[in-house]
């Protein structure tokens, strides 16, 4: 199958998480979620029923296929992963998290996305607590500088 659009791959997340909380998903809601106009709705909504991704009866409720189902819940796994590395690793406020990692979802790489995974699990269960060469980050990504005396010399490998 042709790699879905930014967008595409937008309004299956949008139908997704809408599914978590509903019975069933309606256009109006998929537009309300995305802040954007029904006909757009619509002709995604078009799009993604050729492709086999949702079943949609004219004028009534949409559903995800089992590969729509598949596609939009990794899309939203990924969405998930990199919020909470953008905001538990690298600090970023929740507002900017939740764009960037609009945005970030549709092109990192596996390779990258497993990294970020990987660290942040790293940081989540490291045993001695927080680290204390990610304080010190945040510390030089609040004043621009890095904090005296905190530091062992070390090498980089």
């Amino acid at each position: 199958m042709k790699k879905l659009t930014q967008s595409l791959e937008d309004y299956l997340e949008a139908m997704y998480v809408i599914n978590l909380t509903n019975k069933v998903i309606r256009v109006k809601e998929i537009a309300k979620f995305l802040d954007v106009k029904t006909p757009s709705v619509v002709d995604a909504v078009g799009k993604l029923t050729e492709r086999g991704l949702v079943i949609h009866e004219k004028y009534g409720y949409l559903e995800l296929t089992d590969e729509g189902h598949r596609l939009a819940k990794g899309v939203n796994d990924k969405h998930e992963k990199l919020y909470k590395f953008l905001i538990e690793i690298l600090g970023v406020s929740r507002s900017v998290s939740k764009k960037d990692a609009c945005n970030i979802e549709h092109y990192i790489s596996k390779e990258a996305m497993e990294k970020m995974i990987k660290l942040t699990k790293f940081v989540d269960t490291c045993p001695e607590g927080y680290p204390q060469w990610l304080k010190n980050f945040n510390y030089y990504a609040k004043y621009g500088r890095h904090p005296k005396d905190r530091y062992e010399k070390g090498t980089r490998k």
